[in-house]
């Protein structure tokens, strides 16, 4: 009985070697490369026109919103001008009158940037598009299982630490914009 146990535990401590050496053979087997897609959007030609469309629509809201605010601000001067002579339901009549354009100009204001968030995605998708085909391009060239992104949306660095001779043959950043003709 003894014997058999003992033979058992070998048994199982030789399968779990296995298994480890085999995991370990298929991690370093594994090839992970990285990318940083706003470096190659920066460089994209077409980012020039998207990021100009983007300006005119930005400034098309804010003369729009300007002007409301003019408005806005032009009738609560002329509130105040008559707040003293005017009655107390006339007064709270005008208040909120004056309550709800505010609250009209708040409206506008969330409704541009939202619009503005949707013009943006509208223009960007098709460069983002763009740029992912061109990694699947590249990294099934390389024969790379994974591709990391070495930026956030905001700019923040993911990738903290590359040695220099992983950074040389793993870093497809280039090489994706080769791809696209940047």
């Amino acid at each position: 009985m003894k014997l058999a146990k003992i033979v058992l535990f070998t048994a199982l401590l030789a399968i779990t070697g296995l298994m480890t050496a085999s995991a370990t053979v298929q991690a370093q087997d594994t090839k992970i490369g990285f990318v940083d897609p706003r470096a190659v959007l920066e460089r994209m030609p077409e980012m020039r026109a998207v990021q100009q469309r983007l300006q005119n629509f930005a400034e098309r809201k804010q003369n729009e919103l300007s002007e409301k605010e003019r408005e806005l601000q032009t009738e609560i001067e002329l509130y105040q001008q008559k707040v003293g002579v005017i009655s107390e339901q006339a007064r709270q009549d005008e208040e909120e009158r004056l309550s709800e354009m505010d609250a009209e100009f708040r409206q506008m204001q969330s409704q541009a940037e939202q619009e503005f968030q949707q013009q943006r995605a509208e223009l960007m998708s098709p460069l983002l598009n763009q740029i992912q085909e061109s990694i699947n391009n590249v990294a099934s060239s390389k024969d790379l299982d994974y591709v990391l992104n070495t930026t956030t949306s905001n700019g923040d660095v993911i990738i903290l630490y590359v040695a220099e001779e992983i950074q040389d043959e793993f870093d497809i950043t280039d090489e994706v914009m080769a791809d696209l003709g940047i």
